[in-house]
């Protein structure tokens, strides 16, 4: 009996083994995510054993990691991790370099600037991720110069006329490093990580060398859910006072909403739902609030807005352009920084907000930007949710461009 009830056990343990394993591969995301929030737990095993410990396997993997980067087209859904949410994953706009990365902002809660870029770090170090931007440099040069910098073992490396990228072991931490040319201007991203981390950091740092994009298009259309450094919109004037509704994403997490040429706002409320948010402005008066209208029935569209400054060669005039309200939203789609733009029918009265949102995104290419309308009756209910009831004087309809006012929000 004794033999067979071991040989009983023993068939268990191996029937079971397969869905262990991938219990523990499961966690080990989430586990390596609270090590570095907790740290000293993972300090308290040396560098050299978590190095003896590393399988092959993995070596091999992370050994590919630039050649496999290299293979891929920057996109924002091929660069997302998994886990985005565990992380605190944004793409966002370097303000110093003026490169598009994305950032685990969980792991590297600590923000710095350097004389050449931007520093994010992790609480106690362990991770590490820079920008630069050069502007008088040689690709070659600075790829043969990265290769040869102090204690580094390179795994991976490619070289191509417009782009580098190069990954293996610093001292007892992994790097990455990814760089990009156009002329004579480089500008690039370095990820350094302790070995220990690297069941998250592997694929996080994967994620950030793909998206990673240097020379951003700014006529192209924003990566959903991207956070500028910088972000132009628009803001309709809905009293005399000071009272302006604008799209509650172009003014999230702003450190500073201006107006001009008023001046500082603030957000004094937000409907996510209908993307509305209420601006303020202090000590202004006789503004030229917008004329409300009802349902556009002929679908017929005047759209006025202050394009992004990119778009019209720094200019902050208010144009129009006539557009239709269809199924899919306003046809066709407007300028970049016309988000928050005001829709007027034919007879020259709101009939509502302009809201810019990126489409999904379609492979490796981002589709055209959705265009949708807030209705003027949805803003009305959000006005008067806060108490605001739009001024009742009508504006004619050439003086609808002066209800129209161009914000921006800096978020750095």
């Amino acid at each position: 009996m004794g033999f067979k009830s071991a040989a009983i056990i023993a068939g268990v343990v191996a029937a079971c083994a397969p869905a262990l394993a991938l219990r523990t591969h499961a966690r080990e995301p989430d586990t390596a995510v609270a090590a570095l929030q907790n740290p000293a737990g993972a300090a308290a095993e040396p560098a050299n054993t978590a190095r003896r410990r590393r399988p092959l396997k993995a070596a091999r993997k992370h050994a590919s990691g630039a050649a496999s980067i290299a293979r891929q087209e920057s996109g924002y859904t091929e660069a997302m991790p998994h886990f985005s949410e565990s992380i605190g994953w944004r793409l966002t706009e370097d303000r110093m370099t003026g490169a598009r990365l994305g950032l685990p902002e969980k792991l590297v809660p600590r923000a710095s600037t350097t004389r050449s870029g931007s520093r994010w770090t992790s609480a106690q170090g362990q991770i590490q991720v820079e920008t630069f931007r050069l502007a008088e440099a040689s690709l070659p040069a600075l790829f043969e110069e990265e290769k040869k910098a102090n204690r580094r073992q390179i795994e991976s490396s490619d070289l191509k006329s417009d782009s580098f990228v190069i990954s293996g072991t610093q001292g007892l931490k992994y790097f990455l490093v990814r760089a990009a040319a156009r002329g004579s201007e480089v500008r690039g991203m370095s990820i350094l990580y302790d070995q220990a981390t690297e069941g998250t950091m592997g694929p996080v740092a994967h994620a950030m060398a793909t998206a990673f994009t240097a020379f951003p298009d700014p006529n192209a259309p924003a990566p959903p859910e991207l956070r500028r450094a910088v972000e132009y919109g628009n803001a309709i004037v809905v009293d005399a006072g000071g009272d302006l509704i604008a799209p509650a994403h172009v003014t999230a997490d702003c450190r500073i909403i201006t107006v001009p040429p008023f001046g500082h706002a603030v957000r004094l409320a937000a409907d996510q739902t209908g993307d509305l948010a209420l601006i303020h402005l202090y000590g202004v008066r006789n503004l030229v609030p917008v004329q409300f209208g009802e349902d556009n029935d002929s679908g017929d569209l005047t759209v006025i807005g202050v394009a992004d400054p990119l778009a019209q060669a720094g200019s902050a005039i208010a144009t129009g352009s006539t557009a239709h309200l269809t199924a899919r939203g306003i046809d066709p789609a407007p300028k970049p920084g016309f988000s928050g733009a005001a829709a007027v029918d034919t007879h020259g009265v709101l009939a509502g907000m302009v809201d810019v949102k990126p489409a999904v995104f379609a492979a490796n290419a981002p589709a055209a930007p959705a265009a949708a309308l807030v209705p003027a009756a949805t803003i009305r209910a959000f006005l008067r949710a806060q108490g605001i009831v739009p001024d009742a004087a009508e504006t004619e309809h050439a003086a609808a461009a002066q209800s129209v006012l161009r914000i921006i929000c800096v978020r750095q």
